[in-house]
């Protein structure tokens, strides 16, 4: 295909759109609640008990009635977590208590320890007494109660969240169920074995690090090749992986003599939906899909694999997945160090945190490995963006975990 053929690159949101435009989430399923880290609610998750359940001492200290701050009062027992103190409080009377322990009928005020003094089963009050009164306790539905919505559809499940779908109730979660993805890393130039590279080859590192970068999600992930440059190998290849939901393939999406992705696709009858992305790097990212199938062609270089996997896989993914907001966000930081102008197309500049800011890595080469291993964000300079200086703010995102907090 000549340069006065090929298709304009698509402005990056158009593409990522466009994207989205061909997924649906995939099947509901129901799984344990720490089998759901990670993946996104299917339905809101609602508060099956409230909590706390009842009254409860946010403190240590004692429990007494709050017409009864003065003292001097009487021990009359304990209320521990797990073990409630059974019984009602006249005047005068009270209860050591801890720290989530049930606060005794007729009790509505704790003493902190420190404002005390005991001798025996006496009790004087050598501080402050509590303003107000219940300032110590943790009402029944402090937190929530029973009923309400703690999630919407599309949330996140993290660490946190596990917690609150437990403590709300839950033993199990409705989620979709996880993608079937597979990698295809192409390219006669591939040595499998790093260990035993030739001079004319490269190890094999992309889909190795594609699978690294997708199993930060909940996916079932197959490697294919390395596959050797043509198209019958390459439609091969695409028809092992005919069960998977998404196929990854890198290198060969390009307009070289040895770019092959794309007639092999032709071949095994998937149709391209969208080819050339204006952005650097990764402009010859393309979109194809077959049935169901989604196919994603990212480029070969190793740069460009990442940041374009990072904008559009990860992504497609995570709208598989439900979630209701698949894209990564930009945060504003601070410039450590100049930026020069850009040039006709959107730039991601590969950075690093540095002192109180981020600053460019040394190279921004789109095959340089040991830039892309210490980059820590992906800085946003939109096309013909003036320089950039010291102490200037950009849009960066942030590589860990995707993007997504």
């Amino acid at each position: 295909m000549s340069a006065a053929n090929l298709p304009a690159p698509l402005p990056l949101e158009e593409a990522q759109a466009r994207l989205l435009a061909l997924t649906a989430p995939l099947p509901i399923e129901r799984v344990d609640v720490p089998g759901a880290i990670g993946r996104y609610l299917a339905a809101p998750l609602m508060a099956r008990r409230m909590h706390p359940a009842a009254h409860v001492s946010a403190m240590d200290g004692y429990a007494v009635r709050a017409d009864d701050l003065a003292g001097p009062w009487h021990v009359v027992g304990e209320s521990a977590a797990g073990h409630p103190f059974a019984g009602a409080l006249g005047a005068g009377d009270a209860v050591r208590i801890s720290t989530g322990a049930l606060v005794p009928e007729g009790v509505n005020a704790v003493i902190i320890q420190e404002d005390v003094r005991r001798d025996g089963a006496n009790l004087v009050l050598t501080g402050k007494a509590p303003m107000p009164a219940g300032r110590h306790i943790r009402p029944a539905g402090h937190d929530f109660l029973c009923d309400a919505e703690l999630m919407p559809i599309g949330h996140r499940i993290g660490p946190a969240q596990i917690a609150l779908a437990i403590g709300a109730g839950h033993r199990h979660l409705t989620v979709r169920r996880p993608p079937r993805v597979a990698i295809i890393d192409s390219g006669d130039e591939l040595a499998p074995d790093p260990e035993t590279c030739a001079l004319h080859q490269i190890p094999a590192s992309n889909g190795a690090m594609l699978a690294a970068l997708v199993a930060s999600l909940p996916a079932e992930i197959v490697r294919i090749g390395p596959v050797p440059d043509n198209v019958t190998a390459l439609t091969g290849a695409l028809d092992q992986a005919r069960e998977a939901d998404v196929i990854v393939t890198t290198g060969g999406a390009s307009v070289g003599d040895r770019d092959f992705i794309r007639p092999a696709l032709a071949d095994w009858g998937a149709t391209l939906d969208f080819w050339r992305v204006a952005m650097k790097p990764g402009k010859p990212l393309l979109v194809a899909r077959k049935g169901t199938q989604l196919i994603v062609g990212l480029p070969g270089n190793p740069v460009s694999g990442m940041v374009t996997a990072y904008f559009f896989l990860l992504p497609l993914l995570r709208a598989l997945l439900g979630a209701a907001a698949p894209f990564p966000r930009a945060l504003p930081l601070r410039l450590t160090a100049a930026l020069p102008a850009v040039g006709m197309r959107r730039e991601f500049v590969r950075g690093r945190f540095a002192d109180d800011g981020i600053a460019a890595v040394r190279s921004q080469d789109s095959g340089a490995l040991t830039a892309l291993a210490a980059t820590d964000v992906l800085i946003d300079r939109r096309a013909h963006a003036p320089p950039a200086s010291v102490g200037e703010d950009v849009c960066a995102y942030l590589l860990q975990n995707g993007g997504i907090a």
